[in-house]
């Protein structure tokens, strides 16, 4: 059976906000651009930040690197907090949601839910579960597919159409636990990137987004985007 395809989101921080607003998250914080990696740009994100996503092209040469990389893990078991929600994608042209999925679900302390937010109620009633019955539990919710695809028809760009291949992949970084978390429903497993804080968790999340960019140096399709506590 083929597996379900979606619409892709755009990397649209206004999108991304009304996006989850229409799923019942509260306003109280937003996602925004992150515009460069120096500090002075850096220092321009609304603090605090609670989560950043980031957009990237699936080239040959990350392929083959996330090949190596599940290898080695493998072997070398990495300490996973049992507090991470962590969400398998199964659901073509999906990144997008899985990645905002795991910035709010990883944030619940954080944010803020509307009593009959059908995004609240989806964590809730997926948090016992395995990633891979979160995905499965996923393919089924009326409400976010529904959500997902006027909001993928909101962009600025023209949405491609269900079957073109996208080759963008969106990836979700969070702190749990005092921990740095890499969050990517294509990988079989959260990767740990070492320690982080509330405070730094911007900055650490950007130093990895570098080691992506290094990876890549031809390409110029990355987006940074940083869920912050509105400061309107």
């Amino acid at each position: 059976m083929d597996c379900p395809r979606w619409l892709p989101l755009e990397s649209n921080p206004e999108v991304m906000t009304k996006f989850v607003s229409c799923l019942g998250m509260k306003s109280t914080w937003q996602f925004g651009d992150v515009y460069g990696l120096d500090p002075e740009l850096l220092s321009m994100v609304p603090r605090p930040v609670c989560a950043v996503l980031l957009l990237f092209p699936v080239t040959e040469k990350y392929e083959a690197f996330k090949q190596e990389e599940e290898e080695k893990l493998k072997d070398k078991q990495q300490d996973v907090s049992p507090d991470v929600y962590f969400i398998k994608q199964t659901i073509g042209n999906a990144c997008g949601t899985i990645g905002l999925i795991h910035a709010v679900a990883n944030n619940q302390g954080h944010l803020e839910f509307e009593p009959d937010s059908p995004l609240k109620k989806f964590l809730e009633q997926t948090s016992k579960m395995t990633p891979e019955e979160r995905a499965t539990f996923l393919e089924k919710d009326e409400s976010i597919r529904v959500t997902h695809e006027s909001s993928a028809q909101e962009g600025q760009t023209e949405a491609p159409s269900l079957d073109e291949k996208v080759n963008l992949h969106f990836i979700a970084f969070v702190n749990v636990g005092g921990h740095l978390y890499e969050l990517d429903g294509r990988k079989p497993f959260p990767i740990v990137h070492g320690k982080t804080s509330e405070d730094t968790l911007l900055e650490d999340a950007v130093e990895v987004c570098k080691i992506f960019m290094a990876r890549d140096p031809q390409e110029v399709r990355f987006t940074i985007i940083a869920l912050s506590k509105d400061s309107y």
